[in-house]
């Protein structure tokens, strides 16, 4: 993950001041799970890899270092291609961050991280949140679909849900 490390202050963004001390779990109460989920898996259909969605009880300083930690927890990491990408949102301190394994960066580079986060960020901005996780998602998908597409007989390595802590 040393390749994702080098890009934190693109990668890092803030929610609206309406999110500013909300819980986890009222933040997940305004998302729409179902849609959210289905998203990830069209997206994972497409493509070898995966996407994940964690919201954080937690108030980090830093939601990179949060987001790698998560990142390991979940095993992310041991994937064979190394081609996973990690949506983190941490609502009670307006913080979120999205990181890719080392060849997915590999292949998008520190720009494809700018533009995903500004684009979240105006979404969260207006307080759309589900909208926000949902474009992040699909621009993870499409990227992953393009540099790692998926075989017959693929199969994905964890469930596609939103998780927490």
């Amino acid at each position: 993950m040393e390749a994702s490390r080098a890009v934190e202050a693109a990668l890092a963004g803030e929610a609206p001041d309406q999110v500013g001390d909300m819980k986890a779990r009222e933040f997940l109460s305004q998302l729409e799970h179902d849609a959210i989920v289905k998203a990830i898996a069209a997206a994972e259909a497409k493509m070898r890899g995966e996407i994940r969605v964690f919201v954080s009880r937690k108030e980090p300083e830093d939601a990179v270092a949060a987001a790698e930690k998560v990142f390991h927890h979940l095993k992310m990491h041991k994937s064979q291609e190394q081609n996973g990408v990690l949506l983190f949102v941490a609502p009670r301190v307006r913080k979120f961050a999205v990181i890719g394994d080392s060849a997915v960066h590999a292949q998008c580079g520190d720009e494809f991280w700018k533009e995903i986060t500004q684009e979240m960020s105006g979404h969260f901005r207006k307080g759309e949140f589900t909208e926000g996780i949902l474009h992040g998602v699909r621009r993870a998908g499409k990227l992953l679909a393009e540099h790692f597409p998926r075989h017959p007989g693929d199969k994905t390595p964890q469930p596609g849900d939103i998780a927490h802590d």
